[in-house]
């Protein structure tokens, strides 16, 4: 069949590898992709939110199997497009359509939802200009530290977290009055500060059955040990130590399984990924936030321990067959070290040259922001710019491969972290 990934990312990439091992794939297509998926597939010049061109294309192309990688094309509508359409309902849609894609379109839609089917999450309450006084007021009798979280997208930046009540009220002007992360903050959610450790928990749904994909943890800080600015994703590894079976069948019972059925009680047709972003408070797991689809740069390490056919996985999901697939998981370890342009998450050069691409071995290189120039090298295109990937048998043997593809692939102000793992390590020496 043909299929179409849609996105330009190194999620993107990790699907487009991930699907090609399957024969059920006759042309792979990717739009708009970067350096690395056109190795595997076509790529098309077309937007993730171009819902007109990606329609035409489909039908001149006879795809059968679209996979929404990026969430602003399916909170946007993309779906409900292709459903609006009589000559496209015949694709198969991976992605939710516009009313499930608010579980990550909005932050206070989410957490209603949380609070009507009784889902563990933190304490909040939303503001907006309209009352903005009593923001203010709530944030006097808020214990520290506060946590402010812009309403809508706001490429995983809008969320702030103050140790001060007096900056938090800066804060909350910035974003409703001067629109500091743009129609995303026309709302906040202010909500309790929970103390724990981090988890990404994934499921694919045909929007009745599920299946628990390998969870993942992600380092989201750009400076070691957790510091400086938030950024998309620094690295990531799977499976994460403290997420036993005894963890997760409390995420499955109390997280899991009402989110679902609250799902389809509420009459939403929800075809396609969950991202569960967790974190566990003495060994009980709470709600941070959902995302509609894959994270990255969780994909990069949660794909290749599938081991299951992946197309097979997809149109299951698609049509709304999950309870007859199996899904079966490598034991390995995959870790995975972003490497990222000088400056970023703030302001960073485009355009440089990537060199080392060649001498990486033995690990999975994922491109994330990348293109190609005139005399077919690979220029820098992004903040987040290559993944790099290892198994092994043990986190420490995974880490030492992805770090030493790291060293040999290099540009101008090329920057990664070196203690990605740096946490679940210590705990692992802890519990010896």
């Amino acid at each position: 069949m043909n299929i179409l990934i849609i996105g330009a990312g190194g999620r993107e990439h990790a699907f487009a590898w991930k699907i090609r091992q399957s024969n059920k794939c006759r042309h792979l297509f990717v739009a708009p992709g970067n350096v690395g998926t056109s190795f595997l597939a076509t790529n098309v010049d077309i937007g993730a939110t171009d819902f007109v061109s990606l329609g035409k294309f489909s039908l001149e192309n006879d795809i059968q199997l679209i996979v929404v990688g990026p969430e602003v094309p399916l909170v946007e509508g993309l779906v409900d497009y292709f459903r609006s359409i009589a000559e496209l309902r015949h694709i198969l849609l991976v992605g939710p359509d516009k009313v499930g894609a608010q579980l990550e379109g909005s932050k206070d839609f989410s957490k209603n939802f949380m609070l009507r089917h009784n889902i563990p999450t933190a304490s909040s309450k939303t503001f907006t200009k309209e009352n903005l006084s009593e923001g203010l007021a709530y944030i006097d009798n808020h214990a520290l530290p506060i946590v402010l979280k812009a309403d809508g997208l706001a490429a995983g930046k809008g969320v702030v977290i103050s140790n001060s009540k007096e900056e938090s009220k800066v804060v909350l002007k910035e974003m409703i009055t001067d629109k500091k992360f743009g129609d995303a903050s026309t709302k906040v959610v202010i909500e309790q500060f929970l103390d724990g450790i981090e988890v990404s928990v994934f499921v694919i749904t045909d929007g009745k059955n599920y299946k628990i994909l390998p969870e993942a943890k992600d380092y989201k800080r750009i400076g070691e040990g957790d510091t400086g600015l938030n950024t998309g994703g620094m690295g990531a590894v799977s499976p994460v130590s403290f997420a036993d079976s005894i963890f997760m069948q409390k995420v499955e019972e109390r997280i899991i399984k009402p989110t679902i059925n609250g799902l389809h009680e509420e009459g939403i047709e929800y075809i396609g990924f969950i991202f569960f972003g967790l974190i566990s408070v003495k060994n009980e797991p709470f709600v941070i936030e959902y995302n509609a689809r894959m994270g990255d740069p969780e994909t990069e390490v949660v794909i290749p321990r599938i081991e299951s056919d992946f197309v097979e996985l997809l149109l299951a999901a698609a049509k709304k067959e999950l309870d007859k697939v199996e899904l079966k998981v490598s034991l390995k370890v995959a870790t995975t070290v972003m490497l990222v342009a000088g400056g970023y998450p703030e302001e960073y050069e485009k355009g440089d040259v990537i060199s080392g691409l060649d001498k990486v071995k033995d690990v999975l290189v994922f491109h994330a922001g990348t293109k190609a120039g005139l005399h077919g090298e690979v220029l820098s295109n992004g903040g987040r710019v290559i993944a790099l990937t290892a198994l092994g048998d043990t986190m420490e043997e995974a880490l030492t491969k992805s770090k030493a593809a790291a060293e040999q692939v290099t540009w101008k102000g090329r920057y990664y972290r070196k203690d990605i793992g740096f946490d679940l390590l210590k705990l692992l020496k802890y519990s010896v």
